[in-house]
């Protein structure tokens, strides 16, 4: 007689069927493999939620996302209501004081790099962004690998800089430089130099990345070397906000006569640079004067004041050995040389000196004087805004100037990550004027009138002393002739 693993299912009054009741009762395959193969698909799907939804939000057919979710309801109470009859087995009750932390979307990056940049035959910077509680709470580090496209590689300890001190807000800057014993790339094959950021001391726990290539044949001695191909370099910070055209046509004009033509101007668009201002600069990035880099992205990240830190020091190593000066300052503020100077016999007497400061003279951008004989509506910004702020033996933010080639990173009032010395009592041969809260101002700027006894006399206004200054005036004949005869006519802008 064959002898079966379960019994056969007899008859019932009513036509139904029953197991026989066997000492050892059995129970059928089929039910328990369809709850195994439930469990498994649930368990699949409860382990992949990012996939899941996204399957679910972003299907092109409407209908799924209606279908799916019951589906996976009814395979839910399926099983859980399969493994309640099929177990005699109890869970335990949780223990209430056990807490559970459920986290959800993604943390602070490790590493965000805006640019990386050979900055001499041995050394290179990445520049970037970096979760700043890392750095305060913890000791992450970086290594430096250069990989040659012959196949050898060769490494080198990486030497961090935090140069926003402290000003970081989810985010730092962070600039890596990585020195190696020689030119890693000497036999100019080319290569990739690859960068090991870790997250704490451990160095089991590690984010690998290129963060430059260098082709075959690219490497040139030259371009570290002088002559540059500018003697002035400008490095703007972000342009944010609703700004003014005019108070740039202005402030470009005026800086691209003072500068003179071996000069180049960066500017950096953080959502400032409108059509208005855009059309305002582009004569001058026709005539090879200007660069407008868009920054839009670095939204994204929270760093302090549109990152700006994070773009001087882009800024400083993209353009290292491009001039022989970079000057760092706002397009709000005018460089002035007083009593007659030029600029190449202050920058040659500063020849010795990585950087130097530069005072302000700190103006007025509402106060004109009450004098009918002057048409203001016609007049720029530093023709009609003449009263500066007249206080002595205080502290005033300062701007600077420095050679490019022997800063490792910098900031925005000045870099502590120099070779040589710096330079800080320049008031006598250098300065600025500083017209603040006036670049984004479309409307009229002369909106209180002084008497015209202003001119001779300390007027007293919210506080603050102001004196008559009109060196900047004086200029303003200059520039615009200057304009005229370098870009042509402009159109007038708000």
């Amino acid at each position: 007689m064959r002898k079966d693993s379960c019994p056969p299912a007899s008859s019932v009054p009513g036509g139904g069927t029953h197991l026989a009741k066997l000492p050892g009762q059995c129970l059928e395959t089929k039910p328990l493999l369809l709850t195994f193969a439930a469990l498994t698909l649930v368990m699949l799907l409860w382990n992949l939620p990012p996939y899941y939804q996204n399957l679910l939000s972003t299907s092109p057919r409407p209908c799924s996302a209606t279908i799916a979710a019951p589906l996976v309801t009814n395979i839910s109470s399926f099983v859980a209501t399969s493994l309640s009859s099929s177990s005699n087995q109890t869970v335990p009750p949780s223990d209430p004081n056990k807490r559970t932390f459920q986290a959800y979307g993604n943390a602070a990056a490790l590493f965000v790099q805006m640019g990386a940049y050979r900055g001499g035959p041995t050394t290179f910077a990445v520049v970037g962004l970096a979760s700043k509680p890392t750095h305060v709470f913890g000791r992450p580090w970086y290594k430096c690998e250069w990989i040659s496209n012959n196949g050898s590689s060769v490494r080198a300890k990486a030497y961090k800089m935090l140069p926003d001190w402290g000003y970081g807000r989810v985010y730092t800057v962070v600039v890596v430089n990585c020195t190696f014993p020689a030119n890693p790339n000497r036999d100019n094959v080319g290569g990739r130099l690859v960068l090991y950021a870790y997250y704490g001391e451990s160095p089991s726990k590690y984010e690998k990345f290129t963060a430059l290539e260098e082709a075959p044949g690219s490497y040139n001695q030259s371009r570290y070397t002088p002559p540059f191909d500018y003697e002035y370099l400008y490095c703007g910070s972000s342009l944010y906000g609703n700004l003014s055209a005019a108070r740039f046509r202005e402030w470009m004009a005026y800086h691209a006569w003072f500068f003179g033509p071996s000069s180049h101007f960066v500017f950096h668009d953080a959502g400032g640079v409108s059509p208005e201002v855009r059309a305002a600069l582009e004569p001058w990035v026709r005539a090879g004067r200007v660069t407008i880099q868009d920054i839009r992205g670095q939204s994204e990240y929270d760093g302090y004041y549109y990152n700006q830190f994070l773009v001087v020091n882009d800024c400083l190593h993209r353009y290292r050995h491009s001039a022989n000066w970079t000057f760092y300052f706002d397009v709000d503020e005018y460089i002035y040389l007083p009593h007659g100077y030029t600029l190449e016999s202050v920058l040659s007497e500063f020849s010795d000196y990585t950087q130097f400061t530069i005072e302000q003279n700190p103006m007025s951008s509402v106060l004109c004087l009450n004098d009918s004989t002057q048409d203001y509506a016609r007049q720029w910004g530093f023709e009609k805004l003449l009263l500066r702020e007249s206080r002595t033996g205080i502290r005033r933010d300062r701007k600077y100037a420095i050679q490019a080639k022997n800063a490792f990173a910098t900031g925005v009032h000045m870099s502590e990550n120099v070779v040589g010395k710096t330079l800080h009592k320049t008031e006598t041969k250098i300065r600025y004027y500083h017209y603040h809260n006036s670049i984004q101002v479309k409307e009229e700027l002369c909106r209180e009138f002084l008497p015209a006894s202003a001119k001779n006399n300390v007027t007293w206004y919210n506080k603050l002393p102001y004196v008559y200054d009109d060196n900047m005036k004086k200029l303003a004949s200059t520039i615009k002739e200057f304009e005229r005869n370098t870009i042509g006519n402009l159109q007038t802008y708000s």
